[in-house]
Protein backbone atom coordinates (compact mmCIF):
# COMPACT_ATOMS: atom_id res chain seq x y z
CA UNK A 1 0.00 0.00 0.00
CA UNK A 2 1.08 3.60 -0.59
CA UNK A 3 1.05 5.76 2.53
CA UNK A 4 2.76 8.58 4.42
CA UNK A 5 5.98 7.53 6.14
CA UNK A 6 9.13 9.11 7.53
CA UNK A 7 12.05 9.61 5.16
CA UNK A 8 15.62 10.32 6.33
CA UNK A 9 18.12 12.04 4.06
CA UNK A 10 21.31 10.12 4.84
CA UNK A 11 23.54 12.80 3.31
CA UNK A 12 22.12 15.41 5.71
CA UNK A 13 21.76 13.20 8.81
CA UNK A 14 24.76 13.49 11.17
CA UNK A 15 23.76 10.60 13.44
CA UNK A 16 23.19 12.77 16.54
CA UNK A 17 20.25 10.55 17.56
CA UNK A 18 18.03 13.35 18.88
CA UNK A 19 15.14 12.03 16.78
CA UNK A 20 15.27 8.55 18.30
CA UNK A 21 13.75 9.19 21.76
CA UNK A 22 11.10 11.45 20.22
CA UNK A 23 9.60 8.60 18.23
CA UNK A 24 7.31 7.01 20.79
CA UNK A 25 6.79 3.99 18.52
CA UNK A 26 10.53 3.24 18.56
CA UNK A 27 10.67 3.24 14.75
CA UNK A 28 14.02 5.07 14.59
CA UNK A 29 17.50 3.91 15.52
CA UNK A 30 21.01 5.12 14.72
CA UNK A 31 22.70 2.44 12.62
CA UNK A 32 26.27 2.87 11.34
CA UNK A 33 26.19 6.57 12.15
CA UNK A 34 22.86 7.37 10.47
CA UNK A 35 19.26 7.45 11.71
CA UNK A 36 17.16 4.80 10.02
CA UNK A 37 13.66 3.31 10.23
CA UNK A 38 13.84 -0.02 12.06
CA UNK A 39 10.78 -1.36 10.29
CA UNK A 40 8.04 0.28 8.20
CA UNK A 41 5.28 -1.23 10.35
CA UNK A 42 6.63 0.70 13.38
CA UNK A 43 6.26 4.13 11.72
CA UNK A 44 2.80 5.72 11.85
CA UNK A 45 3.82 8.49 9.43
CA UNK A 46 2.59 11.31 11.68
CA UNK A 47 6.06 12.85 11.97
CA UNK A 48 6.43 13.53 15.70
CA UNK A 49 10.21 13.27 15.15
CA UNK A 50 10.41 16.05 12.53
CA UNK A 51 11.00 19.00 14.86
CA UNK A 52 13.79 17.25 16.76
CA UNK A 53 16.30 16.96 13.91
CA UNK A 54 18.78 19.89 14.02
CA UNK A 55 19.88 19.08 10.47
CA UNK A 56 16.39 19.02 8.94
CA UNK A 57 17.11 15.55 7.57
CA UNK A 58 13.64 14.12 8.33
CA UNK A 59 10.61 14.60 6.09
CA UNK A 60 7.33 12.83 5.41
CA UNK A 61 6.92 11.26 1.99
CA UNK A 62 4.41 9.04 0.19
CA UNK A 63 5.76 5.62 -0.79
CA UNK A 64 4.93 1.94 -0.85
CA UNK A 65 5.12 0.60 2.71
CA UNK A 66 3.47 -1.96 4.94
CA UNK A 67 0.66 -0.62 7.12
CA UNK A 68 1.43 0.69 10.61
CA UNK A 69 0.90 -2.11 13.15
CA UNK A 70 0.20 -1.01 16.73
CA UNK A 71 0.47 -4.56 18.14
CA UNK A 72 3.91 -5.04 16.59
CA UNK A 73 5.03 -1.69 17.98
CA UNK A 74 3.89 -2.53 21.50
CA UNK A 75 5.69 -5.88 21.46
CA UNK A 76 8.85 -4.22 20.14
CA UNK A 77 8.79 -1.46 22.80
CA UNK A 78 8.25 -3.98 25.60
CA UNK A 79 11.26 -5.96 24.37
CA UNK A 80 13.41 -2.80 24.17
CA UNK A 81 12.49 -1.74 27.71
CA UNK A 82 13.47 -5.14 29.13
CA UNK A 83 16.70 -5.19 27.15
CA UNK A 84 17.80 -1.66 28.09
CA UNK A 85 17.02 -2.08 31.78
CA UNK A 86 19.14 -5.22 32.02
CA UNK A 87 22.05 -3.70 30.05
CA UNK A 88 22.11 -0.27 31.68
CA UNK A 89 25.49 0.63 33.14
CA UNK A 90 25.31 2.30 36.53
CA UNK A 91 27.72 5.23 36.83
CA UNK A 92 28.83 7.31 39.79
CA UNK A 93 30.51 9.76 40.08
CA UNK A 94 30.24 11.80 36.88
CA UNK A 95 32.67 14.67 37.56
CA UNK A 96 35.99 14.33 35.76
CA UNK A 97 37.84 15.29 38.96
CA UNK A 98 36.23 12.48 40.95
CA UNK A 99 35.81 9.59 38.53
CA UNK A 100 38.27 6.68 38.62
CA UNK A 101 39.93 5.75 35.29
CA UNK A 102 39.67 2.09 36.29
CA UNK A 103 35.86 2.18 36.67
CA UNK A 104 34.29 -0.85 34.99
CA UNK A 105 31.48 1.19 33.43
CA UNK A 106 33.95 2.67 30.91
CA UNK A 107 34.52 -0.65 29.16
CA UNK A 108 32.92 -0.64 25.69
CA UNK A 109 31.41 2.75 26.52
CA UNK A 110 30.15 5.64 24.46
CA UNK A 111 31.48 8.64 26.38
CA UNK A 112 29.78 12.01 26.69
CA UNK A 113 32.36 14.65 27.65
CA UNK A 114 30.20 17.64 28.60
CA UNK A 115 30.64 21.12 30.05
CA UNK A 116 28.90 21.47 33.42
CA UNK A 117 26.78 24.42 32.21
CA UNK A 118 25.41 22.55 29.20
CA UNK A 119 22.87 20.26 30.93
CA UNK A 120 21.06 23.33 32.29
CA UNK A 121 20.80 24.97 28.86
CA UNK A 122 20.66 22.04 26.47
CA UNK A 123 17.22 21.00 25.32
CA UNK A 124 16.52 17.30 26.03
CA UNK A 125 19.85 16.67 27.77
CA UNK A 126 18.63 13.32 29.07
CA UNK A 127 18.09 12.20 25.49
CA UNK A 128 21.61 13.29 24.56
CA UNK A 129 23.09 11.39 27.52
CA UNK A 130 21.05 8.22 26.95
CA UNK A 131 23.28 5.18 26.45
CA UNK A 132 26.46 7.10 27.29
CA UNK A 133 28.85 7.30 30.22
CA UNK A 134 28.99 10.95 31.30
CA UNK A 135 32.09 12.93 32.19
CA UNK A 136 31.26 16.47 33.28
CA UNK A 137 33.62 19.36 34.00
CA UNK A 138 34.60 22.99 33.49
CA UNK A 139 37.92 23.72 31.71
CA UNK A 140 37.87 27.34 32.91
CA UNK A 141 37.77 26.74 36.66
CA UNK A 142 39.57 23.38 36.66
CA UNK A 143 42.88 22.17 35.23
CA UNK A 144 42.36 21.14 31.59
CA UNK A 145 45.76 19.40 31.61
CA UNK A 146 44.64 17.25 34.54
CA UNK A 147 41.42 16.48 32.66
CA UNK A 148 43.41 15.39 29.60
CA UNK A 149 45.72 13.21 31.72
CA UNK A 150 42.78 11.42 33.34
CA UNK A 151 40.95 11.04 30.05
CA UNK A 152 44.10 9.55 28.53
CA UNK A 153 44.16 6.97 31.31
CA UNK A 154 40.54 6.07 30.61
CA UNK A 155 41.32 5.59 26.91
CA UNK A 156 44.40 3.49 27.70
CA UNK A 157 42.59 1.19 30.11
CA UNK A 158 39.35 0.62 28.19
CA UNK A 159 37.88 -0.04 24.80
CA UNK A 160 35.96 3.17 24.05
CA UNK A 161 33.42 3.00 21.23
CA UNK A 162 32.82 6.72 20.65
CA UNK A 163 33.27 10.16 22.19
CA UNK A 164 30.77 13.02 22.09
CA UNK A 165 32.04 16.42 23.25
CA UNK A 166 29.36 18.96 24.20
CA UNK A 167 30.42 22.47 25.19
CA UNK A 168 28.93 25.96 25.49
CA UNK A 169 29.54 28.64 22.85
CA UNK A 170 31.84 30.69 25.13
CA UNK A 171 35.56 30.46 24.15
CA UNK A 172 36.85 28.97 27.43
CA UNK A 173 34.43 26.05 27.17
CA UNK A 174 36.01 24.78 23.95
CA UNK A 175 38.87 23.59 26.17
CA UNK A 176 36.93 20.31 26.40
CA UNK A 177 37.66 19.76 22.69
CA UNK A 178 41.35 20.11 23.49
CA UNK A 179 41.01 17.58 26.32
CA UNK A 180 39.61 14.95 23.93
CA UNK A 181 42.13 15.73 21.19
CA UNK A 182 45.09 15.66 23.60
CA UNK A 183 44.03 12.32 25.06
CA UNK A 184 43.65 10.80 21.59
CA UNK A 185 47.09 12.10 20.58
CA UNK A 186 48.73 10.68 23.68
CA UNK A 187 47.13 7.25 23.34
CA UNK A 188 47.27 7.04 19.56
CA UNK A 189 43.76 5.61 19.49
CA UNK A 190 41.38 6.10 16.58
CA UNK A 191 37.94 6.72 18.07
CA UNK A 192 34.89 8.35 16.50
CA UNK A 193 34.52 11.86 17.95
CA UNK A 194 31.53 14.19 17.50
CA UNK A 195 31.62 17.79 18.73
CA UNK A 196 28.52 19.86 19.52
CA UNK A 197 28.43 23.53 20.52
CA UNK A 198 25.45 24.53 22.64
CA UNK A 199 24.04 28.01 22.02
CA UNK A 200 22.65 30.12 24.86
CA UNK A 201 19.11 29.37 23.65
CA UNK A 202 19.70 25.62 23.91
CA UNK A 203 20.19 24.84 20.22
CA UNK A 204 23.16 22.72 19.15
CA UNK A 205 25.56 23.10 16.23
CA UNK A 206 27.80 20.23 15.18
CA UNK A 207 31.43 21.03 14.36
CA UNK A 208 33.49 18.68 12.23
Amino acid sequence: MKRSIVHINEETCNGCGLCVPNCIEGALQVVEGKARIVKDTYCDGLGACLGHCPQGAITIIEREAEAFNHEEVQAYINKQVLSSSSAQKIQWPIKIDLVSPTAAFFENANILLVADCAPVVLKNFQNTAAGKQVLIGCPKFNDAKAYAAKFSEILKLHNIVSIMVVYMEVPCCSGLKWVAQKALEETGKKILVKEFEVKIGGETVEHR
